[in-house]
């Protein structure tokens, strides 16, 4: 699917995405700081992905992780430095939750550090029973040797 607003376009195309650009922000970002390009390809390979594009180059990211039956875990969203603050990545997440494979999903999930208010914005909210939710948590995976 593919999304234009004016000069910018979002497509969940894979063959549209820049692996190079996302691998670049991602081992940079402070969740995913190290990771290898194969886990970023292989990420991608298992997930509904979506690249926002600039005049062709793209500018954005993110995906669901997703059995686009029950369940999506919103990750690795991002918009880059020069293009933030025109609306482009509550953009990006509108056109994610309104993408038909991913409708009538019983529960979407994320993790944000720095975030909140962005995601409040489109219905996100934190879990009303928190003790029920559990976690294997290895934040430094990638810095590992």
């Amino acid at each position: 699917m593919k999304w234009q607003q004016g000069l910018y376009t979002i497509s969940s195309d894979q063959d549209d995405l820049d692996i190079e650009i996302i691998h670049g922000f991602l081992s940079a970002s402070y969740w995913a700081k190290g990771i290898p390009k194969a886990v970023v390809r292989k990420a991608i390979q298992n997930s509904l992905a979506f690249g926002v594009y600039h005049e062709g180059g793209q500018i954005g990211f993110g995906r669901a992780i997703t059995d686009r039956a029950t369940f999506a875990y919103l990750a690795d969203v991002f918009i880059l430095p020069e293009f933030r603050g025109r609306g482009l990545g509550k953009w990006l997440i509108s056109c994610i939750l309104a993408h038909p494979e991913l409708q009538g999903l019983r529960r979407w999930l994320l993790a944000t550090s720095d975030a909140h208010g962005l995601y409040r914005q489109l219905g996100f909210v934190p879990p009303k029973k928190p003790e029920n939710i559990m976690e294997i948590n290895v934040p430094d995976i990638y810095q590992r040797k």
